[in-house]
């Protein structure tokens, strides 16, 4: 049988890699971020059950680092293709970690001892992080990694790495396997909220995206799970919601729908009010997109809660003495209506990753106007391309959520399973 390579280790990428290595086939899993997980390990909950996302996620990712068919490689990136279908030859490219990854047991007492912090990405700008750091607490692998743009090389770490792991130097080094076929799932990015001037979005600190708050509300994130205003460190009285900001918008040539915004601003609207119920929330929306299985429901659920929704998009977050405002019409009633968030949320929407045209044409694949991956047959064979062998799921397709990745990741670790075994 031929082995396969999985570019992109999110859900979808990590849900490929298990259906494949559990059927006897090699799976080579290649993630450029020094853990896998993806964007669902920055999430607090999941809808429309709220269970907790690492609750999900993490075994998945141990079984991943466990499983004697996977070869995995983090901080590693695709370089090269060559081949066809049953036949191709990949070059990767392990990017320096600084880190020895076989001598590293993860324990952190480099972390602790370094004096530099910095921008924490993972956290979305909500906190910081050393120049050795993890990116969270449950990465996989269990290794830290040096950010050697922004070590001073104080040498305090190498004096705390009693097995001698942290590297002065290091460098990338590029190696090649050979695969039957190859599954893309490199996911998403969100919506630069700044486009959208008239929210005032990192101008105004109680103006945060969506990802922001999911790290805000979440029990391991800066805050430890606590609300608080970003401007004064106080709890929040209300706080608003607006939708599509970075979908269907044309003039942004944004013009589709992202599929998860409407859902998972009621997961976090209802979360704030199970744990704060005197705390006004408002959801500002166009229509209220809630198609899944058991998506209505949870709707009713939130209303029930008292999340309140108002169908009416703002024009602009206006600034005074007392804080935010925000005047909207409701298209329900035809009353324009004064709102005054203590804390603002824009949800904001999917989009490819920035380096989609290069991953597009490295792999021989085609593009959606929008920038996603293209399959020639959406309705019957949604994870083909127009290069045989070459399979997509997950987000870098289309905007989806977390079970829809989950059964693409499902239905491409089959079609490259089918490719796989033909060279026996």
């Amino acid at each position: 049988m031929g082995d396969v390579v999985v570019v992109g280790a999110g859900v979808a990428g990590i849900q490929a890699a298990l259906d494949l290595a559990n059927h006897g086939i090699t799976v080579h899993l290649v993630e450029r971020e020094p853990t896998i997980g993806g964007h669902m390990a920055q999430l607090d909950k999941t809808f429309p059950t709220n269970d907790c996302s690492m609750c999900i996620l993490s075994p998945k990712m141990m079984e991943v680092l466990r499983h004697k068919n996977i070869r995995l490689y983090t901080c590693a990136e695709v370089t090269a293709i060559e081949g066809e279908v049953g036949n191709f030859t990949v070059t990767i490219r392990k990017n320096p970690r600084y880190v020895d990854e076989e001598l590293c047991n993860g324990c952190g007492d480099c972390i602790q001892i370094c004096p530099v912090e910095v921008y924490n990405r993972y956290d979305a700008g909500m906190g910081v992080r050393k120049a050795i750091y993890k990116p969270h607490q449950q990465v996989v692998p269990d290794v830290v990694i040096k950010d050697q743009e922004h070590c001073i090389e104080c040498g305090l770490c190498y004096d705390a790495c009693d097995r001698g792991a942290i590297k002065k130097e290091d460098e990338a080094r590029e190696f090649s396997v050979s695969a039957a076929s190859i599954v893309i799932t490199t996911g998403y990015q969100v919506f630069d909220a700044t486009r959208k001037e008239q929210f005032r979005y990192l101008r105004q600190p109680d103006v945060v995206t969506s990802l922001e708050f999911e790290r805000l509300i979440s029990a391991s994130g800066p805050t430890g799970g606590e609300l608080r205003k970003l401007s004064t460190g106080e709890p929040p009285r209300s706080v608003v919601f607006v939708q599509c900001v970075g979908s269907r918008d044309v003039p942004l040539d944004r013009p589709y729908c992202s599929g998860v915004c409407c859902m998972y601003a009621m997961k976090n609207a209802m979360l704030i009010r199970e744990k704060h119920p005197e705390i006004e929330v408002t959801i500002l929306y166009m229509d209220v997109r809630a198609y899944g299985k058991g998506y209505e429901e949870y709707f009713e659920r939130a209303k029930s809660l008292g999340v309140r929704f108002l169908r009416g998009m703002p024009g602009e977050i206006s600034m005074d003495a007392n804080g935010m405002t925000i005047r909207v019409e409701n298209t329900e009633t035809g009353e324009m209506e004064t709102l005054t968030p203590d804390l603002v949320v824009l949800s904001v929407g999917l989009e490819p990753v920035k380096d989609a045209g290069e991953i597009a044409e490295k792999f021989g694949i085609s593009r959606e106007p929008t920038g996603f991956f293209r399959s020639p047959d959406d309705a019957m064979a949604p994870v083909e391309t127009v290069r045989p062998g070459i399979y997509i799921a997950g987000t870098c397709a289309a905007p989806k959520d977390i079970p829809d990745c989950v059964a693409q990741g499902e239905a491409a670790a089959m079609r490259a399973f089918i490719d796989a075994i033909r060279e026996e």
